[in-house]
């Protein structure tokens, strides 16, 4: 077998049709590390899942299942949400439209509230409405692949405009703040510097001029979608241990999404095929980054395991290369299509296929699916 491949998920793609282009998503193992996520966290913490990392029905049903509820940024996102029958829902995100608001309402959901103006829309629904106020504070800095907070961007009420903010809330008489969100950075993989975050946030939050039921500091558990390195959540829970007072009423909520998916998914392309061109070798996929975007949009190469197929079904001969360094491009009329650059192979050959794991979250969901109109891949979910 494939090294690092598990047995079923090989299972699943040799039964697939050719050429094979899919994703595997694995149902048994979303639950595994949302218990490893809450195992990490202090007892009563609220661990909701981000639904933005995999959007896939079955993905956010397993995981409504297992955590204490979702978080969403769009409309179409509470949609799922609600199917899914969870029993929490978070909306957060910037440009929320006013109908968005309303069905967020109507669905009992509770709002990160982005601005002033958000606040007004809110009111104008009618209903009485629970908010958390996103605030962009200074000085905050955690590593990571973005930073939300503590910079210049579109992501909520900077923090010296928050006393105007409050004030508003409190002249408006449908709207009830009880927290902030303070979501500060993706993908960190230093659990000490997090945990030092948490710790810092709830203090700001228990400073301010609020009846505060509630602090929601995000997600950033981080993956490293080059190697093996995740954030180190037994760590973590050491630290926050210690770093943490004692459980004051106020509650703490987590919404992570890449570390709760990105293990749990697979995606899968054959060769198509291989040439040499100006010295360099590559291989040209049934796929590319239309399906999984990450990797051309951050800059990096993806690892992936080669799945030897044996079977050649051709008159012709079979294109393959040995103990040589290949680019993974795609199918699409571009030479940004391109998901790793100089792989080491040992062989490789058209009608082999290449299975690129830690793809479960930002795969699909960011991509650019339908230029050139290539045919979707398939979806494939394993329970268990």
């Amino acid at each position: 077998m494939p090294e690092h491949l598990p047995a079923r998920v090989v299972a699943a793609l040799r039964a697939l049709p050719r050429p094979v282009c899919a994703y595997v998503y694995d149902l048994a193992a979303l639950r595994e590390r949302a218990a490893a996520v809450r195992a990490a966290l202090p007892p009563g913490t609220t661990l909701l899942y981000a639904v933005k990392a995999n959007g896939h029905p079955d993905v956010v049903r397993t995981l409504a299942g297992v955590c204490d509820g979702l978080e969403v940024a769009s409309g179409g996102e509470l949609e799922l949400a609600v199917a899914a029958g969870a029993r929490r829902i978070v909306f957060a995100g910037p440009a929320k439209t006013p109908a968005e608001l309303a069905a967020a309402v109507a669905a009992g959901a509770q709002i990160n509230v982005e601005s002033a103006l958000e606040l007004h829309r809110l009111d104008a629904i009618g209903a009485p409405v629970e908010v958390a106020i996103r605030v962009n504070r200074a000085g905050v800095s955690l590593p990571g692949s973005h930073a939300m907070t503590g910079t210049p961007t579109p992501f909520g009420v900077d923090e010296r405009e928050l006393p105007e903010v409050l004030a508003l809330a409190a002249r408006l008489p449908h709207i009830r703040v009880v927290g902030f969100h303070l979501h500060a950075v993706s993908n960190n993989l230093d659990a000490a510097a997090h945990a030092a975050f948490i710790a810092d946030a709830l203090a700001w939050a228990r400073r301010q001029d609020v009846d505060l039921r509630l602090v929601n500091v995000g997600g950033g558990f981080g993956v490293d979608h080059t190697g093996t390195a995740t954030l180190d959540l037994a760590g973590l829970g050491r630290l926050l241990g210690r770093l943490l007072p004692r459980p004051d009423g106020v509650e703490l909520i987590v919404e992570p999404g890449r570390i709760l998916a990105a293990d749990a998914g697979w995606y899968a392309a054959e060769v198509l095929d291989l040439k040499r061109v100006h010295g360099r070798w590559f291989a040209v996929l049934r796929g590319g980054t239309h399906h999984f975007r990450l990797p051309a949009a951050w800059g990096y190469s993806h690892p992936f395991t080669v799945l030897p197929v044996d079977d050649w079904p051709h008159p012709w001969p079979r294109p393959e290369v040995t103990g040589a360094e290949v680019d993974v491009a795609g199918e699409l009329c571009t030479p940004r299509d391109v998901l790793a650059r100089g792989a080491a192979v040992d062989r490789l050959r058209v009608g082999d296929a290449l299975v690129f794991g830690r793809t479960g979250a930002y795969g699909w969901d960011i991509s650019h699916h339908d230029f050139l109109r290539h045919p979707h891949p398939q979806v494939i979910t394993l329970a268990g």
